[in-house]
């Protein structure tokens, strides 16, 4: 009785997390989208996700108590948190934007490219090594994408290039999550993640929205419908905190896999609640072909971590040594999908291995744990 519990737990966790992902995705693009809400100001939304993200835990930190903040030196706090939130708020930017000029479905098929853009940045910082099996898959991905595109009926240059300059800016972000926070043996719950980058975030956004939206909001009838976008900032915290619940019982193996089911559920929907979504053939078979490498590459990942272990282990202990593993790689957050699918495990997996979801607010790397905010479990406060 007691495991029937704990799997209907497991997977009522799961489906909220589906659930929660999905809506946020589809609510921030009809918020944002011209034919819908027509409130095209993609920079004015994050910052009230930021905003909102950080005023929560800053109670729930300095008022009510609930967590205790970490001793964050201002040499750590200008060496790691500033840069990490500066290319957190980039990403958040550019994928919102891209929102404005291309579909929900094709933004998720790009989001494949996210184990890609992960592991050219780790190798480049040098906290992954350049191999012929893991390069050959990431080769595979591309060739998807690139199908996919090529079948795309209203494929646009702007909005592509906003998708994935955002990747990349997600995957150099998880990169520096690794390199400087992990360095410094610092580790951060999801409160306290978003009480110390929500808040810097914000700031970061602040300039390109002073520069760039600002001047719009003066001169032309923005509406602003204060239920609208407090629910819809309630929705991305929320999600958020469900990452960190499937994190905690399953695993980033397991939420990864929840991750690419949910990108289908989600490219199926936004075809019905967005008919101008036009999903072709050649959409689906180049999208199919980059998630059969994203399933290899995390099969390598997963295997490398088996092989770590000392195969002279009985295999009571090798069970014992997985769960803990996966539990420690769970309750950790650095810092980003579970993309999409899109969290943190404490150092002991490489970077491209920990981000959980790129909706969620503040995910840390999967997972997003990422994703406060994956890689493939993605996946921002989104409006990604």
């Amino acid at each position: 009785m007691g495991i029937n519990k704990t799997l209907f737990l497991t997977y009522f966790y799961l489906f909220i997390y589906i659930l929660l992902s999905s809506g946020v995705i589809l609510y921030n693009k009809w918020v944002l989208s011209p034919k819908y809400f027509n409130f095209p100001l993609p920079i004015t939304l994050t910052m009230i996700h930021m905003g909102f993200s950080g005023a929560v835990a800053f109670l729930l930190v300095r008022v009510f108590k609930v967590v205790t903040p970490v001793k964050m030196t201002f040499e750590i706090y200008a060496t790691c948190v500033v840069p990490i939130s500066a290319f957190f708020a980039s990403s958040l930017w550019f994928g919102n934007t891209a929102y404005l000029h291309i579909s929900v479905a094709f933004i998720q098929m790009l989001k494949a490219l996210m184990p890609v853009a992960t592991f050219i940045m780790a190798v480049l910082c040098g906290t992954d090594k350049a191999r012929c099996d893991v390069f050959l898959n990431m080769v595979l991905v591309s060739v998807g994408v690139v199908v996919s595109s090529y079948g795309e009926i209203h494929f646009n240059i702007i909005g592509t290039v906003y998708q994935v300059t955002g990747i990349f800016a997600e995957a150099l972000r998880l990169v520096l999550t690794q390199v400087l926070l992990q360095k410094k043996g610092l580790t951060l719950n999801p409160i306290t993640s978003l009480y110390y980058i929500a808040p810097c975030s914000f700031v970061f956004l602040f300039v390109p929205w002073y520069l760039l939206e600002k001047p719009v909001m003066e001169v032309s009838q923005i509406q602003f419908n204060f239920w609208i976008f407090f629910s819809n900032a309630i929705c991305a915290l929320a999600l958020n905190f469900s990452i960190f619940l499937v994190i905690g019982r399953t695993g980033a193996v397991t939420i990864r896999v929840a991750g690419v089911l949910k990108d289908w559920i989600l490219i199926a929907l936004s075809t019905v609640i967005f008919p101008e979504s036009t999903i072709t053939g050649l959409n689906i078979i180049g999208y199919a072909i980059a998630l059969c490498g994203v399933v290899m590459y995390n099969y390598i990942k997963v295997k490398d971590v088996r092989t770590s272990q000392s195969p002279a282990d009985s295999l009571p202990d090798r069970i014992t040594k997985d769960w803990k593993f996966e539990k420690k790689s769970s309750d950790i957050y650095t810092p980003d999908n579970i993309s999409d699918d899109a969290g943190s495990n404490g150092g002991n997996v490489p970077t491209s291995e920990r981000d959980i979801d790129e909706e969620a607010p503040l995910i840390t790397s999967s997972s997003r744990l990422s994703h406060i905010g994956r890689t493939q479990l993605t996946n921002h406060p989104t409006g990604k």
